[in-house]
């Protein structure tokens, strides 16, 4: 990695400097972690599909931290190191607002880590509290909310203050009741929510694995995995089919329950009928602390279900309240996570890969083995410095250490087992797709890449794929298999015609389409557009693909943006950019030093972004896709880019609005430079109010914090708070 000059020594005379910037290296690196710690949470938050293992994002989570507590200047509120998760993404399940937010927790990697962490917990409080110990389940966080003792909805953890509506596949789960028991000792309260994890049990998962191989489907990762892809079917029939299982472990809004510990609300979860972990104890002091951690670290695998550490809470819930949290995390509970799980297997091959932006990437081939929980028989090895400095040869046998993800890593090779056969892996000096010469981008680079960009078959191949994903356009049915199959048929030859498709084109690809019935065949019966081609026509699928194509002209600029595959321009720096700029246009006229103004984007990515847009074929595709329809601007007419209305302020949007959407009024917000929140605090500057708001208005109240209705949030918009000066209650009540 690059580093900065050192800072200038303390002078002579004692004086004290200015607190030392962060350089242009150190500013590259942040940005280039918070990059890949967005697009790592986006996969794992928003999809379910991790792209980094544990160990992997946690180094990065660490490296961040340092640099933004040695660099203050680069800490913004949207750091990664400052929020839960990931932005919710519009997917096919309703958003659902927690009545409180779901807060993350902080890790620790080592034993002092950890006594550090206890030792300021029991000095903040001035005596050592009773430490509730339990096992931290590796399955997929689920809030519940019951309401007069029924459940009245269910849903994923998504950012922490949003997640996504999961309620009728929560019904079939055995284990979460869907009315508590009134017969307890204690009624359940008018309003609980109860927090956990949803897993799926390490037996179940074997033998889930083994059905779906047997009927030639593809097969879950790990049971994390299995759990996620069970709970977010669109028909709760197939989740049912599942045996998936629940714990609770925590609780967030409540009214009435009145108990003074956590393991009390255990307790009374219990009695109510909801799913409490059998592996939990409080204890007094470190020792036992560190033994309970000890023995689950020798038996995790003789557990109902996989887990990745132990998590450490003060018992005391008056203790709790007392030490807070960060805008992320609780004060008062910390997890210790255990170290990456290592197999040995044989490596048969170093193969490359070439990715969107050109990067050819060296991946290991293995003996498939089974490690934390799946099976692997592939490993990235990031570049060709990276293989020489693990030292690992073609044949040797090798450490594999996964911690529980999907992405796993070769440690390095074990020399003692070597036999002489072993070769040294050459990295190719020309692309195995398309024949041109490698090279590196900038000569300080490790990584190379094909600079081919245009035809490159790989790279265009994981455009058009990257173009489709959630983060981006969200085209279903144009994933790896499609973009593939467009290519291989010839109907494209770059992006610029995507949105030009039609049915006549998508009946030339065997997968979009179907055999022709004899009746279609004979003309007896009018087939479908475009008619027959070959014997066949155009499939359910290609005709969703022509609507999803259609829909996705209509997609906000910061989802175009991230659909152009421009080098660092993630969800995170996309959006920044449509809210500072609203339109393409703007964008492409923006000077380097503009577009490093704007929060979140800096030095690298405004580079990045210049320099695409030098390239002629680049803008060709802004305007062709422009010309089919995409969108290429989100302000309003008339209303100009630089409008800056609701700059530094906090504005909570609560109940329907006639004229926007929940995403669309989170949009109007951001795009003036205001922060959308999901909860009411004394930090908040207005909350909308529309029909049917529930507790935020009544917290709004009670804090005596601004309250609009829709059309004082109009004036809001346009005018910024000076034009709600003299409004009468039908505006700010």
């Amino acid at each position: 990695m690059d580093t900065d000059e050192e800072p200038d020594a303390v002078p002579a005379d004692g004086t004290v400097p200015a607190p030392a910037q962060a350089g242009p290296a150190r500013q590259r690196r942040h940005a280039e972690l918070v990059g890949l710690i967005d697009d790592a949470q986006q996969a794992y938050y928003g999809r379910d599909a991790p792209v980094l293992t544990d160990a992997a994002y946690d180094a990065m989570m660490v490296e961040l931290e340092r640099l933004e507590n040695e660099f203050p200047e680069l800490r913004t509120p949207d750091s990664p190191t400052q929020r839960v998760g990931a932005p919710h993404e519009v997917t096919d399940f309703a958003p659902v607002e927690h009545p409180q937010q779901m807060l993350s927790l902080d890790d620790v990697f080592s034993v002092d880590e950890l006594r550090e962490w206890m030792a300021r917990t029991v000095e903040a409080l001035g005596a050592e509290p009773v430490w509730l110990c339990e096992v931290k389940i590796d399955g997929l966080a689920v809030d519940l909310q019951y309401v007069d003792g029924a459940l009245a909805t269910a849903a994923t953890r998504g950012d922490g203050r949003v997640g996504e509506d999961i309620t009728p596949n929560a019904r079939t789960i055995e284990a979460i009741p869907r009315r508590l028991d009134a017969s307890a000792p204690a009624p359940p309260p008018a309003l609980l929510e109860a927090r956990g994890e949803v897993f799926f049990p390490v037996e179940d998962f074997t033998a889930l694995n083994a059905e779906l191989e047997r009927a030639g489907k593809q097969v879950f990762a790990n049971p994390r995995n299995a759990a996620a892809g069970s709970l977010r079917q669109k028909d709760p029939s197939v989740t049912a089919r599942r045996p998936l299982s629940m714990i609770c472990h925590g609780v967030g809004a409540h009214t009435g329950l009145d108990v003074d510990r956590q393991s009390r609300v255990y307790e009374a979860f219990r009695a109510w009928g909801l799913p409490v972990s059998p592996y939990y104890e409080c204890v007094a002091g470190t020792d036992a602390v560190l033994e309970f951690i000890a023995h689950f670290g020798e038996h995790r695998h003789d557990l109902l279900h996989e887990i990745d550490g132990v998590v450490v809470k003060v018992d005391d819930l008056a203790a709790q309240a007392r030490l807070g949290a960060t805008s992320r995390a609780p004060r008062w509970a910390i997890a210790y996570k255990y170290p990456p799980e290592e197999v040995n297997t044989r490596l048969r091959d170093i193969r490359v890969n070439v990715g969107r932006t050109g990067r050819v990437t060296p991946y290991g081939v293995m003996d498939p083995v089974r490690v934390a929980g799946s099976t692997v028989a592939m490993a990235t090895l990031h570049n060709a410095f990276e293989v020489r400095r693990k030292g690992v040869l073609i044949g040797d046998m090798v450490v594999l250490r996964k911690a529980g993800d999907v992405i796993p890593e070769i440690v390095g090779p074990v020399v003692e087992l070597r036999t002489g056969a072993e070769t040294e892996f050459v990295m190719p000096t020309h692309c195995p797709e398309c024949g041109v010469e490698l090279r590196p981008e900038q000569e300080s680079d490790k990584d190379i890449r094909c600079p081919n960009q245009r035809s490159c078959p790989a790279q265009l191949r994981e455009r058009l794929s990257a173009a489709a994903s959630r983060n981006a356009l969200d085209i279903e049915g144009l994933g790896d298999e499609g973009a593939a199959a467009l290519l291989a048929a010839g109907v494209l030859d770059d992006e610029s015609r995507l949105f030009d498709l039609t049915a006549d084109d998508l009946v030339r690809v065997e997968v979009f389409t179907r055999a022709a019935t004899r009746k279609e065949l004979t003309g007896e019966r009018a087939a479908p557009a475009p008619g027959v081609v070959d014997g066949r026509v155009l499939s359910a699928v290609g005709v969703k693909l022509l609507a999803n194509l259609e829909a996705a002209k209509g997609q906000p600029l910061w989802r175009v943006l991230v659909a152009l595959s421009i080098r660092h321009v993630g969800p995170a720096a996309a959006r920044a950019l449509a809210a500072r700029f609203g339109s393409m246009a703007a964008i492409r006229a923006a000077s380097a030093e503009e577009l490093a103004d704007t929060e979140g984007v800096g030095a690298v990515i405004a580079a990045s972004l210049r320099a695409w847009f030098e390239v002629d074929w680049h803008r060709r595709i802004v305007e062709a896709w422009a010309a089919a329809g995409v969108r290429m601007a989100d302000e309003e007419p008339g209303r100009p880019v630089d409008d800056r209305t609701l700059s530094g302020l906090t504005v909570v949007v609560t109940g329907t609005l006639e004229g926007f959407t929940r995403e669309g009024a989170k949009e109007a917000i951001v795009a003036r430079g205001g922060r959308a929140a999901g909860s009411v605090s004394r930090r908040t500057d207005f909350v909308v109010v529309g029909a049917g708001a529930g507790s935020k208005a009544a917290r709004a109240a009670e804090l005596g914090r601004p309250v609009l209705d829709e059309a004082g949030f109009r004036t809001l918009l346009e005018k910024g708070p000076a034009g709600l000066a003299g409004k009468g209650p039908s505006a700010q009540k």
